[in-house]
């Protein structure tokens, strides 16, 4: 389940004025996760998804916020809602964190070539890198740490192999 940015009625604006959107664009993802979330829970099927809920909340919104692109009041509404949310919802059955260094974000969203992101401060990378280096450390439910600035698994069957083969031995106990 990957992050669909195209029918996103926000993200464009959002890249252009961040302060104006970002309460507007946290509140879409909020939204569209949560319902990915029910829908997960409703599912017997096994389930990969691109973005999780708690990284809006733990991430990107607080990130807005320290930097004063998302009010106080804003951001108190907003936790509060993801707070009522989440109070429903559990953890997800594993979650994978793909690290990955400033310089290599850099890389892949140059790849990306999204015209909106060409705009993205280093500073504000930063912030997001930081922010998930300490949720992460925090987290409480079943985690694999994977090297984003050494595998590219992505385009190398041999890496995404390597990374299928963790994921088997958290959930299954294969192969660790």
């Amino acid at each position: 389940n990957f992050e669909p940015v195209d029918n996103n009625p926000y993200l464009a604006d959002y890249y252009k004025d961040m302060e104006r959107w970002s309460f507007n664009l946290q509140i879409y993802f909020l939204n569209k996760r949560f319902h990915d979330v029910v829908e997960i829970s409703r599912s017997d099927e096994t389930i990969v998804q691109d973005r999780t809920i708690f990284e809006d909340a733990r991430i990107f919104a607080p990130n807005l916020h320290d930097i004063g692109m998302m009010s106080d009041r804003d951001f108190d509404n907003y936790t509060d809602l993801f707070d009522l949310m989440i109070s429903l919802v559990k953890l997800p059955d594993l979650m994978i964190y793909i690290k990955s260094s400033i310089p290599t974000l850099v890389k892949h969203i140059e790849k990306r070539g999204r015209d909106f992101e060409k705009s993205i401060r280093i500073d504000y990378l930063q912030g997001l890198n930081n922010r998930y280096e300490e949720w992460i450390k925090n987290y409480k439910g079943k985690l694999i740490v994977v090297d984003g600035d050494n595998l590219e698994f992505a385009d190398n069957p041999e890496d995404f192999r390597k990374i299928c083969d963790l994921i088997d031995a958290e959930l299954y106990g294969l192969f660790k």
